[in-house]
């Protein structure tokens, strides 16, 4: 049983940084994809940025430039890093994890994720 906490989430002004925490309880085979997602009300729960067991990341469109994903194995933690803030990056952003499937690499779709936090709110203005 996987269990996932976020943490980090702030209201900052437009261009600001912050980075979030998700702390990930249990491992294995559930948790070889980790992503995270973020929503806001009325919309979908879009995918954010993905890696998985063999390192590979994934990003939504062109937020690569602006977002990193990354983990410390060492603390079973898994980090976004979000720098120069839009208000449109306002959201909950949810920590995600999932078991391999087949050869499908750092997927950003939330029916490939099983276990999810309760999410932490990103404001920005």
């Amino acid at each position: 049983h996987v269990q996932l906490v976020e943490s980090g989430g702030d209201s900052v002004q437009v261009g600001g940084s912050l980075r979030l925490s998700c702390t990930i309880t249990g491992s294995g085979e559930n948790t070889y994809y980790m992503a995270w997602f973020r929503q806001t009300p009325g919309k979908e729960r879009e995918g954010v940025a993905a890696i998985d067991g063999a390192g590979t990341t994934a990003y939504e469109g062109s937020l690569k430039t602006r977002f990193t994903i990354s983990q410390d194995n060492t603390k079973n933690t898994l980090y976004l890093e979000m720098s120069s803030l839009l208000p449109e990056d306002t959201a909950t952003y949810y920590c995600a994890t999932g078991r391999r499937v087949g050869t499908v690499v750092a997927p950003l779709s939330r029916g490939m994720y099983r276990s999810w936090g309760q999410g932490t709110q990103v404001t920005v203005s």
